[in-house]
């Protein structure tokens, strides 16, 4: 892909910044993340325009790394790395990874063209997110509730105790989403689930990376926005690590507003989600 020309007159749906608010292009989003250790993309669930671009980076990335590329996604749960593992080396069709893996509704339409990257060029895809069943244990019982785990089943989540700073970016936000729930769950319990899926996704970002790799990770903005989620652990684990953040946003005109400066390290902006013409 060409270099995108970010002026008012450019043929382009969308417009790139960086966290201050300087308009940047398409390839300096490029140059940033070949300089890094992880890439954050994080994304709006089910915007084309947002998927169209994440596929255009992660084949860029290919072309330019030629080796040490490493994909991995909030979109997939741990305990489905084995299937995933199969269908990467072609021993299960793409019917029996649909079948037997727990992916997401529009998996065919977003994530399946991603994990083909990765298929198609010998690269790894990590499934990165903690089960379900274990993040719903931690909202109804607390973080401590791990404990009861099996040493088989803790094998699927960040090693414990996971720790939890209620000050972390994002996460006063989300606790009082909790709060707004009332009766309903715990807040600080909906927090530490949260929580619990952001450390998971940044354990086997790492776990998975050699120390030369590049790694481009898909998720929620929501999971990396500020410097916090994903982000926060992989600091916390790792202070050294490189990271850049790319987080998503969408809004009616284009351009940078004030909020969204320190959102992360390249600010997205599309319009709001097209409808979807079934081509994909």
């Amino acid at each position: 892909m060409k270099k995108t020309r970010n002026t008012a007159d450019a043929k382009t749906a969308y417009r790139l910044y960086d966290g201050g608010g300087g308009e940047i292009g398409y390839q300096d989003m490029l140059d940033s993340c070949v300089r890094s250790n992880v890439i954050l993309f994080g994304e709006i669930h089910e915007h084309l325009l947002v998927h169209r671009l994440q596929l255009q980076v992660t084949q860029d990335l290919v072309r330019i790394r030629k080796g040490g590329l490493v994909l991995g996604a909030e979109m997939l749960e741990s305990d489905n790395q084995l299937i995933v593992d199969e269908y990467l080396a072609g021993l299960i069709t793409h019917e029996h990874l649909m079948g037997e893996a727990k992916v997401w509704d529009n998996y065919e339409a977003d994530y399946r063209p991603l994990v083909d990257v990765a298929k198609e060029n010998g690269l790894r895809f990590i499934a990165t997110n903690i089960p379900r069943r274990y993040a719903s244990l931690v909202a109804r019982a607390g973080m401590k509730a791990l404990e009861r785990l099996s040493g088989e089943a803790r094998q699927a989540i960040a090693p414990l105790p996971i720790p939890l700073d209620l000050d972390a970016p994002g996460y006063r936000h989300a606790m009082e989403i909790g709060r707004a729930h009332g009766a309903h769950m715990d807040a600080e319990n909906f927090v530490a689930a949260q929580a619990v899926k952001d450390a998971t996704m940044a354990y086997f970002i790492l776990k998975n990376r050699e120390p030369k790799d590049l790694f481009i990770h898909y998720n929620g903005s929501y999971h990396s926005d500020s410097g916090g989620g994903i982000c926060w652990y992989l600091k916390r684990y790792d202070p050294e690590i490189k990271v850049t953040a790319i987080s998503s946003v969408s809004k009616d005109t284009p351009g940078f507003d004030e909020q969204y400066r320190g959102l992360a390290d390249i600010v997205l902006v599309v319009p709001a989600a097209p409808e979807r013409d079934g081509s994909g």
